[in-house]
């Protein structure tokens, strides 16, 4: 008997790209497209294998993409309503901003270090207050500072890499300003496009050059240029810019220089990376009207290898629930992250004879097990991924059974990767939503027709193909017109106005955002890091095979960055961090945009918390080693020590990363895990040769 299937509710969350068409009120710094030389210096003989290096490109422009699009049947399959977004603009699902245009009422967004909400005539801000209960650290929307400025409706006019423009509208749907907020920076500025008296809710009282209000424990500064402050009133003039910002509470002498730098507005961001041999290097450019410094917080991820030649960081922290912001003046965050290397295979060929005999043993079981392959995007992904690495097994094992299994699952990917697959059957192929701007599989599930999880899903694909193609030039000319779609839906980055640059993956955060449109008020959200490291790893591998190497090396880069702030965020964190105090549990299952929680949406069980930062636990999945104490306690919470029950194989291979003891004493219990607790995406032939590998040391 199979384990009941996992159950995910989670709509996708946000990640921006490069610059999207962004109109002309919100210009916007172009993305970077080359980095540095690589700075690690790394001796060739002593690299990683599976080597890929260079620096950030276009990924799939509009010349390589546009005919794959062309090609494949269109169909809104769900329509996405995007009455907030400006015409021209690509619909930015999976975004962290993505709750302000989705849905019939906007939502707040967390642009750290601040909150940040659309209202009926305006617009919110503040900084949350963060706390810490025993499954939740909080850090929801605090609207301190309620600006109105007579709009009657507004929407996303611009965004880019890290910013957003919102344009304030009047009844006629005319732009009366329009305000930016941008991740990291504590600066919130509105330029009135025609001239007229705003409020601010609160009172702000002369400090020299700028003004102060206090809000509670918060306090918040203002900077007017061709204007006038009056109290909690500011009166414009036309093109007349007014800019809030968060006051540290640990260094109130900064107060004069933000002042400062707030007069340098910030009109746009970019971002560059560099993949190296050793580590990966990640550029967050911030750019201001008048090419002046600016201010950024810095997270906890970024802190550890921040290179203080671009930022001086002395202006005071802030509170969040990622941990201690520091507050950095200059143009960019610049901070490396160790290389993650794709791969997809456990290489069994040193194990014994007699290992080899009983691995041999389950490879054919499982084969002869394997069930009719789902229809829809993620179980059917699943299953393919599953019969993708048993034949990894059997043909390594030089087993016969390996031929009909490899038939098999050719001819099933075929069906997927037809790209006119839809206009003859209703599942098993894709369509091009022309509405919402990506590829949807027929048969969604769990919202992915509203562009939720995609990277979930596609993963398992990705990695299937090049698994399948590898060595097989036939199959990947066959396969790549489909497959460099789904790419494309999740790693475009030449602004091909086809795709949303980087659908699902934050350069800020470090990490991807699951749902589509964020119709929450905590903002995006996402659960499962260890499916968006086996989206990364699928994509680098496909890259490899189809010899795509900007595509390989942004896939690196991501895989790289998801890792460090996978550990950081869901699986290792810092716990002497005043921000998990009264926190109870080692890891967080689900992060969001203002909350993290030790919850899921599909399980209460701790088991179910640990073992969906694990799934699939991929080759690759040897990031998730380095601390085997940690490894040990985060199971010993998750299992008691009971490994029959749902996730028990993913937590038992996750155990065995703690050493050789452990994964010898790992390989015992895996040997009589009964078949009803091995996942619908693992196999206990999977398990063991993972198992087995490790206990050799």
């Amino acid at each position: 008997m199979t384990p009941t299937p996992m159950k995910r509710l989670r709509t996708s969350r946000i990640t921006t790209g490069l610059a999207t068409r962004i109109t002309a009120a919100a210009a916007v710094l172009a993305v970077t497209a080359a980095g540095c030389a690589p700075k690690d210096g790394a001796d060739p003989a002593t690299a990683p294998t599976n080597t890929v290096t260079g620096t950030a490109q276009a990924v799939f422009p509009a010349s390589q993409i546009d005919p794959l699009v062309a090609a494949l049947p269109e169909k809104t399959v769900k329509p996405l309503g995007t009455e907030r977004l400006a015409a021209g603009l690509v619909p930015p699902t999976n975004k962290w901003f993505s709750g302000l245009v989705f849905g019939d009422q906007p939502q707040p967004v967390f642009p750290m270090p601040l909150s940040f909400g659309l209202t009926d005539g305006g617009f919110s801000f503040g900084q949350p207050t963060v706390t810490a209960s025993a499954k939740t650290i909080s850090g929801g929307y605090k609207p301190d500072v309620a600006v109105t400025t007579g709009a009657k409706s507004a929407q996303v006019s611009g965004y880019d890499q890290l910013s957003v423009t919102v344009a304030q509208l009047d009844g006629s749907g005319k732009a009366i300003g329009h305000t930016t907020i941008a991740q990291g920076s504590p600066f919130i500025s509105y330029v009135s496009d025609a001239g007229g008296r705003i409020g601010t809710g609160l009172t702000f009282t002369r400090s020299g050059d700028y003004w102060v209000a206090q809000a509670g424990t918060a306090k918040y500064g203002l900077v007017v240029t061709d204007g006038s402050v009056q109290g909690n009133a500011i009166q414009l003039e036309k093109g007349g810019v007014a800019t809030w910002f968060d006051l540290p509470a640990d260094q109130p002498d900064a107060a004069g220089k933000l002042a400062e730098l707030a007069t340098h507005r910030v009109s746009g961001t970019g971002v560059s990376y560099d993949v190296g041999r050793r580590e990966v290097s990640t550029t967050l450019s911030y750019a201001t009207a008048d090419r002046g410094e600016t201010a950024f917080a810095v997270m906890p991820h970024q802190q550890k290898t921040l290179d203080t030649g671009k930022a001086t960081c002395d202006l005071g922290t802030f509170p969040s629930i990622y941990g201690t912001l520091k507050l950095c003046e200059g143009t960019a965050i610049s901070y490396t992250a160790p290389v993650t290397t794709p791969t997809d295979t456990l290489d069994v060929s040193a194990l014994s004879a007699d290992d080899k005999s009983v691995l041999a043993t389950q490879v054919k079981a499982d084969i002869k097990a394997t069930k009719p392959y789902p229809a829809d995007t993620y179980f059917g992904g699943k299953a393919l991924y599953r019969s993708a690495q048993l034949l990894q097994l059997a043909e390594q094992l030089d087993l016969p059974e390996a031929a009909g299994l490899r038939s098999k699952l050719e001819q099933q990917l075929a069906q997927w990767t037809d790209p006119k697959g839809c206009d003859t059957r209703p599942a098993f192929c894709f369509v091009y939503d022309p509405q919402a701007k990506g590829v949807v599989g027929m048969t969604p599930s769990f919202g992915s027709d509203q562009f939720n999880d995609h990277h979930f899903h596609y993963g398992y694909f990705l990695s299937t193909a090049a698994i399948l193609a590898q060595g097989h030039p036939d199959l990947v000319a066959k396969y790549k017109p489909v497959m460099d779609l789904l790419a494309a839906d999740l790693a475009s980055s030449g602004d091909n106005g086809a795709f949303p640059d980087r659908r699902t993956f934050d350069a800020y955060a470090g990490h991807s955002w699951a749902s589509g449109t964020s119709p929450f008020a905590d903002g995006n959200n996402q659960e499962s890091s260890a499916e968006a490291m086996n989206a990364w790893n699928g994509l680098a591998l496909w890259g490899d095979v189809s010899d795509d190497k900007p595509l390989a090396t942004e896939a690196r880069w991501m895989l790289s960055t998801e890792a460090q702030a996978g550990l950081d965020y869901w699986t290792n964190f810092d716990t002497s961090d005043p921000v998990y105090q009264g926190f109870d549990h080692k890891i967080v299952s689900l992060n969001w945009g203002g909350k993290r929680d030790y919850a899921t949406w599909f399980s209460p069980e701790p088991a179910a918390m640990l073992g969906i930062l694990l799934i699939p636990m991929s080759p690759a999945s040897t990031y998730l080693a380095g601390d085997p104490a940690r490894i040990e306690a985060n199971v010993q919470e998750a299992t008691g020590g009971k490994f029959d029950q749902k996730f028990g194989d993913y937590i038992l291979m996750y155990s065995a990363l703690a050493g050789p003891e452990q994964a010898q004493k790992a390989l015992a219990i895996g040997k009589t895990l009964d078949d009803q607790w091995i996942d619908d995406g693992d196999s206990k032939a999977y398990l063991l040769a993972w198992l087995m590998t490790r206990a050799d040391g």
